[in-house]
């Protein structure tokens, strides 16, 4: 029986299972393995590390066949050097694919669904029965990625600078001083306009927690994230209707923090998309992207012979 090794390298952590059949083998976390994120050298590092722990864990040298999802596949340079470690820990054959790859394959197996990424970054994809994919949002955190902890992070700051303006109540500011350590307004907008700068996903579950308190800005914050995730997910299942003559309702599944974490945006995007399509099928348990990358690293051993 095949041993196979399945990576999820998320934004924030980097997780790995290696298993035989049903049986789990091993299994280890470590730091992002996400270029934009730590840079190369650590990214690098953090794969070799983790690698050796779950070998170590699972007491092999080597395995058939490996699958790693991570969210800038599609990166010039990111899927060789990838490679080249995993030529370094005997991996017989490997394939490095986009986050939300893996995270389809966890909740549909190969079929049609509509995936909704709200974790550090947000995504919206769709398969159609043939394989084809559309999606919508994902353009970074820069760019877009409406509905993630970043967004939320950075809009909760924007909006509380606006509300201090207007002399409106919130305690954003005071919170985000709190965990920046800025003593002063002064101080926190230097460190917040900084290059690199903080790691506005991070304020993300501080303002969920304000929201649950009734901060009104909070609130309207992640009333906004909810919104905007709802928007994508119709917004994939209209181009999948029109453009592949799906009849019916597809399933709808969902990964990430912010709606696992955050009960305002959960029971948002639960209530809008049944308010919006009451029939179509929404998982109310979030996929594990993880059993995706080893659903692959299966199917990729097996092919193989």
């Amino acid at each position: 029986m095949n041993v196979v090794l399945g990576i999820d390298g998320g934004g924030t952590r980097t997780r790995a299972s290696i298993i035989e059949g049903e049986r789990v083998l091993a299994h280890a976390e470590s730091g992002s393995i996400k270029r934009l994120r730590v840079g190369a050298k650590a990214s690098e590092a953090n794969l070799r590390a983790l690698l050796k722990e779950v070998y170590a864990q699972a007491g092999v040298s080597g395995v058939s066949a490996a699958s790693v999802g991570v969210a800038s596949a599609s990166m010039p340079g990111v899927k060789e050097w990838i490679l080249a470690v995993f030529q370094d820990f005997g991996v017989e054959r490997s394939e490095v694919v986009g986050d939300e790859v893996i995270a389809l394959d966890a909740a549909f197996h190969g079929g049609p669904g509509i995936l909704q990424i709200a974790g550090t970054g947000s995504n919206t994809v769709g398969r159609a029965p043939d394989g084809s994919r559309e999606s919508a949002g994902g353009w970074s955190s820069r760019l877009g990625d409406e509905g993630s902890g970043y967004w939320i992070g950075v809009n909760s700051v924007r909006r509380a600078l606006h509300a201090h303006d207007r002399e409106q109540p919130t305690q954003i500011l005071r919170k985000v001083g709190e965990i920046w350590g800025t003593p002063n307004l002064a101080d926190l907008i230097n460190l917040g306009d900084s290059t690199p700068g903080p790691d506005f996903a991070a304020l993300a579950p501080a303002i969920s927690e304000l929201a649950l308190a009734g901060d009104p800005v909070a609130k309207a914050v992640l009333a906004q994230a909810a919104a905007d995730l709802v928007e994508f997910v119709l917004l994939v299942r209209s181009k999948l209707r029109r453009k592949h003559a799906i009849e019916g309702e597809v399933p709808v599944a969902w990964t990430g923090g912010v709606i696992e974490q955050m009960t305002l945006v959960r029971e948002a995007f639960f209530a809008g998309l049944h308010a919006a399509a009451p029939l179509m099928p929404v998982s109310r348990e979030p996929v594990v992207s993880l059993e995706g990358a080893l659903w692959r690293a299966q199917r990729l051993a097996e092919a193989a012979g």
